[in-house]
């Protein structure tokens, strides 16, 4: 088989079996391309190379700059490929089943303060070409840190999730699995006056003979919802209104605030893996070393036997 069909089968199986994004599939896809491509420039093939041509390969991605997340993510769709074709009897052994990869870089992720997310929660009500764009910009920022959701789920959120006046919110997560998050009573009450909005325009929409949007924030594209793209570009136009730095401020940086603040205030580490949708505890406890660091640096900071001793 062509090295197309390998890669195909494999995102085919991913797919159908695991339910696997759509995101995850793309990035898969892209690795296992460069993969090829670097095969096809060796004359290796799929269904006959070695274990040393994958190692080599590794080599070469070092050699790139690649970064070392970048590497192990490579490595990890290449394990993926080769045990699914011995599982498929398209090879009678697995040449990546003993190569150890780079690992990953634990970063600690950026946090924001109450202090800076208030601040940019005051610039969204502000924030805006109209009325309507304040009302949707405040929604979407209320929700976001309220709820910690990724930002793929919240502005593909349908409308019919957020019926009545909603003390949770049913959000569907990567791989189709479905999580409960409770609302807030700002987010709820930015919710209620956006669907407002809504509710009038839907109502206009229906007297010029055109369906109403069935998602919480509709956009013009082919998606029928604001993109991740536009959401990413708005928010660093509140950080700016805020007085914040835009590089320190992303949609994923309030996903942070929201488990850290929530730690911080003695929230259950295994209800904040379920609340942001972790499959796993291991990729939570990852707040907990932000906390421990925001902790060092208060007491380095603060405490007086932290500080330098006065000269006589």
């Amino acid at each position: 088989m062509s090295t197309d069909r390998w890669i195909s089968a494999l995102l085919e199986a991913h797919a159908a079996e695991l339910g696997a994004a759509t995101n995850t599939l793309l990035a898969y896809g892209r690795d296992l391309k460069d993969f090829a491509e670097w095969c096809a420039g060796k004359s290796l093939a799929f269904d006959t190379l070695a274990r040393a041509d994958i190692e080599a390969y590794l080599v070469f991605c070092d050699a790139q700059g690649l970064s070392q997340a970048t590497r192990a993510r490579r490595l990890s769709a290449i394990k993926q490929l080769y045990r699914f074709a011995f599982e498929e009897g398209w090879r009678s052994d697995n040449p990546a089943i003993q190569i150890r990869g780079p690992g990953r870089a634990r970063k600690l992720p950026k946090v924001l303060s109450v202090e800076d997310v208030d601040r940019l929660l005051a610039a969204a009500r502000q924030t805006g070409r109209s009325p309507a764009d304040q009302l949707r910009n405040t929604c979407l920022m209320e929700l976001l840190y309220a709820t910690g959701m990724r930002v793929s789920e919240l502005v593909s959120l349908p409308l019919a999730a957020t019926h009545g006046d909603p003390r949770m919110l049913l959000i569907m997560g990567k791989g189709g699995k479905e999580r409960m998050v409770p609302l807030s009573p700002p987010a709820r009450a930015a919710l209620a006056d956006w669907r407002a909005h809504l509710a009038a325009e839907a109502e206009i929409a229906k007297t010029e003979g055109r369906t109403p949007s069935k998602f919480l924030f509709p956009g013009r594209g082919k998606a029928g919802h604001l993109t991740r793209h536009r959401f990413f570009a708005l928010i660093k136009e509140l950080a700016v209104a805020a007085g914040l730095s835009p590089a320190m401020v992303t949609p994923h940086t309030l996903r942070h605030a929201f488990a850290t603040h929530l730690l911080a205030n003695g929230a259950d580490l295994r209800a904040i893996q379920t609340l942001l949708g972790h499959a796993d505890v291991s990729t939570t406890e990852i707040y907990t070393h932000v906390l421990d660091e925001r902790l060092k640096d208060l007491v380095l900071t603060h405490h007086p036997l932290a500080k330098e001793p006065r000269r006589s």
